[in-house]
């Protein structure tokens, strides 16, 4: 077997984790598969200038990092109340609210769960931090990459990453503690209860909840170990490949428009 061909077995191993990984910087599908794709081909047109210093993996990983970046360059970065200007949206425009109805009854993963929001809603939440905060976090919670392979994927110090891990985590856990109302009860975001009545009344909520060992846990914890648990089952829900991938893809493809256009209304208004 040649060098190229062991590589290439390699990368089919991890390709869906690094597509996952792709789709979690830049919540667009289509992005996710060209840049998927441009990091296969980058990779084995310089495969001879990999030295084996580090895992093959990491190196990929670090190439599509580097592609990502440079697709979200011109991007601006969520704000944090733009899910709340993304509920005014659809309270305001039926026609949005009926779009996301016709994605769940017609879409083969179309389905809403719980469980797969509270994944969707760490990851708009994680669009909120600064880029090489999200990578950072995402690469050590998500991903399980180690402080000294996240240094060679990002060209960080080690001061550095462990910095900006601690500061994605403070940042993170400030958010939700205002936000969630799953557990908290002075949190303002309905969504994981209210869209499951809506999309999915047949999934009981309560039942469903009492299986989310976040939820269960939640009187038990600080919210430290509860974003914790959140990045535990993030890492058990694949978001291009779940059973409501359609309608969720659909909401955070579209989620900064939306919000951008309500922040235009009330600019207007004021």
């Amino acid at each position: 077997m040649s060098r190229t061909e062991k590589y290439q077995q390699e990368f089919i191993v991890f390709q869906e984790e690094l597509k996952s990984y792709i789709y979690r910087l830049v919540t667009h599908k289509q992005e996710t598969e060209d840049i998927a794709q441009e990091t296969y081909i980058k990779t084995f047109r310089n495969l001879g200038s990999f030295k084996e210093n580090a895992a093959f993996k990491t190196w990929v990983f670090a190439i599509a990092t580097n592609l990502a970046k440079d697709s979200l360059r011109a991007r601006e970065r969520w704000g944090e109340d733009w899910m709340e200007l993304v509920k005014d949206a659809h309270v305001e425009n039926r026609q949005l609210l009926q779009k996301k109805f016709e994605i769940s009854r017609t879409s083969e993963h179309g389905k809403f769960v719980i469980r797969e929001h509270i994944s969707y809603c760490l990851n708009c939440i994680s669009k909120t931090l600064l880029l090489t905060d999200q990578i950072c976090l995402l690469l050590k919670e998500i991903y399980g990459f180690k402080v000294r392979e996240i240094m060679v994927i990002t060209g960080l110090t080690e001061g550095k990453v462990k910095h900006t891990l601690a500061d994605a985590r403070n940042n993170m856990t400030r958010i939700f503690e205002k936000k969630c109302a799953l557990i908290n009860k002075k949190g303002i975001c309905h969504q994981c209860t209210g869209l499951n009545k809506r999309f999915n009344p047949k999934q009981d909520t309560q039942i469903e909840l009492n299986r989310i060992k976040m939820v269960k846990e939640a009187r038990n914890k600080n919210y430290g170990q509860l974003l914790q648990l959140r990045f535990q089952l993030a890492q058990n829900v694949d978001p291009l490949n779940a059973e409501g991938m359609d309608l969720h893809n659909y909401l955070i493809e579209n989620s900064p428009d939306w919000a951008k256009t309500q922040l235009a209304k009330k600019s207007k208004i004021s």
